[in-house]
């Protein structure tokens, strides 16, 4: 049955700009990481909604999926073996590399209190199977509450699983008129959370962590992009759109390079703004980005390259982020000073991700899959 699939997954035409706008977005991610070292609040950040990218990249999984494994005859166990060959060895990567950055920091919380190895060790292994650090535990080694302290943005990897075992076992099978109800329910649920300022900033940044409501903030994101994607891909009527590569990367670059919404203080208007963004501009990209195809050689480059390294370098970056952070607060050092370093940092990254795609991720993937086709 797994090969069958795989024969039949090879013939199936792929999304090539969809997977170009996951890199895209992936780079900015970067950028906006970048930028989180010199913010003092979440309204004077620069690239104010790169935090949006987790939405869009649910929107992309949930209508990928769709495409994928819908109508196909496959158990939800067997589903979730594909996915975690595709997922895992670059988390478990990331929460190694994140653990290695942790000790050369100094092995000590942000306000520089001292923490036992042992500590370390139960993040590193905690880490390693996607389990969250409770709040407050001996294991939340930097002190600010992440799901993941090792490896910070592995929280939204979190959620793309919870996100495949509720297509595996319900999603899938739901009629679309039942996927419109979860849809619109998760909508609801989200502009609540938004609303109701559960970010304490009015904005759609939640899921990190498990204390103040994140956990149920970052559910009603996946909940609706995710849907939102698998409905899409199940109504898609393809058109053609001549440059959506283009037009979709510059979107997806204004959407989330907007300033905070709203003035210098916490603003409704900026939840909005995520809003608008989260149920209408990112299923639109989606769209757009499968109906157009790339038609020169400089385009397909680009898709192809952006597409591969999307991945592996939105889950490997953050451990250097660690390390540039504690190097501009411990000096005190200016955006001005630092962006040579960022740029050089930011090259370093991408050369991490082709590293680790070619000589760890795409081995270790070949080689389980292989166990899976026995």
């Amino acid at each position: 049955m797994a090969s069958e699939l795989a024969a039949a997954a090879a013939c199936r035409p792929r999304y090539e700009i969809l997977d170009g706008l996951r890199g895209v977005a992936a780079m900015l991610v970067v950028w906006y990481h970048f930028f989180e070292a010199f913010a003092t609040s979440p309204v004077d950040q620069l690239m104010n909604h790169g935090y949006l990218a987790v939405d869009f990249f649910f929107v992309l999984s949930g209508f990928v999926i769709g495409y994928a494994y819908d109508g196909r005859r496959i158990g939800a166990g067997q589903f979730m073996l594909r996915r975690v060959v595709r997922l895992q060895p670059m988390v478990v990567l990331s929460v190694v590399l994140g653990a290695v950055a942790y000790l050369v920091q100094g092995s000590v919380r942000w306000d520089g209190t001292p923490v036992p190895f042992v500590h370390v060790a139960v993040a590193l292994v905690l880490g390693l199977f996607m389990i969250p650090v409770l709040p407050c535990a001996a294991a939340d080694v930097r002190g600010n509450g992440e799901m993941f302290p090792l490896n910070g943005p592995a929280w939204s990897l979190f959620f793309e699983y919870i996100g495949s075992v509720a297509y595996a076992v319900v999603l899938r099978r739901l009629s679309a008129r039942a996927l419109v109800w979860v849809v619109a329910i998760s909508a609801v649920g989200l502009a609540c959370c938004v609303a109701g300022n559960m970010s304490g900033a009015y904005h759609q940044g939640l899921g990190w962590t498990l204390a103040g409501g994140g956990f149920w903030g970052g559910l009603c994101r996946l909940s609706f992009s995710f849907s939102m994607g698998l409905l899409l891909t199940r109504n898609f009527r393809p058109r053609h759109v001549g440059g959506a590569f283009w037009i979709c990367a510059a979107v997806i670059a204004v959407v989330m390079g907007c300033p905070y919404v709203g003035g210098a203080e916490p603003s409704v208007w900026n939840g909005v703004y995520d809003l608008v963004c989260t149920f209408f501009v990112f299923p639109a990209v989606v769209w757009v980005g499968a109906c157009g195809a790339t038609t020169d050689a400089f385009s397909t480059r680009v898709c192809e390259f952006s597409g591969r390294m999307s991945y592996p370098l939105y889950i490997v970056h953050y451990p250097v982020m660690y390390l540039f952070y504690a190097w501009v607060w411990a000096g005190n050092v200016s955006l001005d000073h630092a962006l040579p370093v960022c740029v050089a940092l930011f090259v370093l990254v991408i050369v991490m991700a082709r590293c680790a795609l070619k000589w760890y991720d795409m081995p270790v993937r070949l080689y389980l899959n292989k166990l899976l086709n026995k």
